[in-house]
């Protein structure tokens, strides 16, 4: 365990973009705080209600370009209070589930009453068929996420929201890890398959205006705290109406509501913390791959590193705190299934290339001493849950590029000239483009 007084870098928190320490945020919660006190004094039907939180669902509604949007305590709440009101009050309304589903959203599932379906993580087949083989007339919810928290998967919105039309069912999509992180303005990932339409500002027949109920948190990549549903207004006037874990819960406070609204605001003008944070992400990926440390694949910005096995997992999270200064938790059952232990590693604008370093040889030095299974390890044994697999041969090629294109970050033009100059050393692409363009600003910063 590492001194009291000792500093430790910190790579697992879920502040992605640290937003909890921006600037225009702090300003605005403390110029808030002064005015309006600690607390909001109420609830949002009684005291509790001000003009922070209504300036605050209006940014979030605009954010996803829905109709109306209801802030809650935590995106916790909001799920389970709105997915328990929708289903009981839905006269045999029927919730399939995606089987990797936060806890939030089966408990939600639970308190309805109603009648659950588990469909295969993210098998648009697999959902198809029990949709089929549900009445027509029936009332369904398809309850899924865009990004899955411990593996870093990606749901298939689009296919889910075809099936939707075809069936008859809502669609409730869970964009918390998503938020702030995805899209020309961070709505998520749902903004981001429509990447150039959203920034032209045109939503109107895209994937994220054919979503019904989007729900977020304002805790992770926002860097404050609360949940939120957006939708339409009919639907978020219901659950205000009904859903006791919004009615009987006092408010947020002014101060944090003010500060949120700030982040978001913040993030739809701004894309370069995300844009950084994916960089990030990039590089810590390759240079894990060079040195035969099993990342489980995905798109997105979660670094799930395999170890497979309790007890190894914990050694290797004390090791590094206690001989490296590094904080990384270690994810055992029931949070991931037995056999599948992990470290959850998420990289942020602030991990610069001395901390990427540090940690991956701090990996590296504990895989050996551990004896951990490496991917090498794992494929020479078949393979398991993406590592160690040939990507071609599982036909995860396309479902594991990132969603962040190289267009998209702005380095198509760098990484060619990159890759025209002689490949760089293993898991040192990434890291090149990250020298090349801290050139080019500091040499725009000093011509200025």
């Amino acid at each position: 365990m590492a001194d009291r007084e000792e500093r430790v870098t910190v790579w697992c928190a879920n502040d992605y973009l640290g937003m909890g320490r921006n600037r225009r945020v702090l300003d605005k919660m403390h110029e808030t705080l002064d005015e309006y006190g600690a607390g909001a004094g109420g609830t949002r039907n009684i005291s509790g209600h001000n003009r922070h939180a209504v300036e605050l669902e209006a940014t979030i509604a605009r954010l996803h370009a829905k109709e109306a949007a209801l802030v809650f305590s935590s995106c916790y709440v909001a799920n389970d209070a709105t997915l328990a009101t929708l289903g009981s009050k839905m006269p045999d309304c029927v919730i399939l589930s995606d089987s990797l589903n936060h806890a939030s959203m089966i408990q939600g599932i639970r308190h309805s009453g109603t009648r659950k379906v588990v469909f295969k993580h993210n098998d648009v087949a697999d959902l198809e068929a029990k949709l089929a083989s549900l009445p027509l007339h029936v009332p369904k919810i398809i309850a899924f996420e865009s990004v899955y928290s411990m593996c870093g998967s990606v749901g298939p919105i689009e296919a889910i929201c075809d099936l939707a039309d075809k069936y008859g069912a809502i669609t409730f999509l869970d964009e918390v890890h998503a938020v702030g992180m995805y899209g020309p303005h961070g709505a998520g990932v749902a903004e981001h398959l429509d990447f150039e339409a959203h920034r032209r500002g045109e939503p109107r027949g895209t994937i994220l205006d054919r979503v019904d109920i989007i729900t977020g948190t304002l805790g992770k990549a926002y860097g404050c705290v609360g949940g939120y549903i957006a939708g339409s207004s009919k639907l978020v006037d219901a659950v205000r109406s009904l859903a006791p874990g919004f009615i009987f819960t006092t408010s947020l406070p002014p101060a944090t509501m003010a500060g949120a609204r700030a982040a978001i605001e913040y993030q739809m003008e701004h894309d370069g913390d995300r844009r950084l944070q994916q960089l990030h992400t990039r590089a810590v990926k390759e240079a894990l791959a060079a040195r035969d440390i099993p990342v489980i694949p995905n798109p997105s910005h979660i670094v799930p590193i395999l170890v497979g096995d309790a007890e190894l997992a914990k050694q290797a999270s004390d090791m590094l705190l206690g001989d490296h200064r590094i904080y990384v938790q270690s994810i055992n059952y029931p949070t991931v299934p037995v056999g599948q232990e992990r470290l959850r590693v998420t990289p942020t604008p602030g991990h610069v290339a001395e901390f990427r370093a540090d940690l991956v040889e701090a990996l590296d030095s504990i895989w050996t001493e551990l004896g951990i299974k490496r991917t090498s390890d794992w494929a020479a044994q078949g393979g398991f849950i993406g590592v160690g697999e040939s990507a071609h041969e599982a036909g995860e090629d396309a479902k594991n590029a990132p969603l962040w294109n190289d267009a998209q970050l702005g380095i198509e033009q760098a990484a060619k000239e990159i890759l025209a100059a002689g490949e760089p050393p293993a898991g040192r692409f990434t890291e090149s483009l990250l020298e090349r363009e801290a050139v080019t600003l500091g040499r725009a910063a000093a011509a200025a």
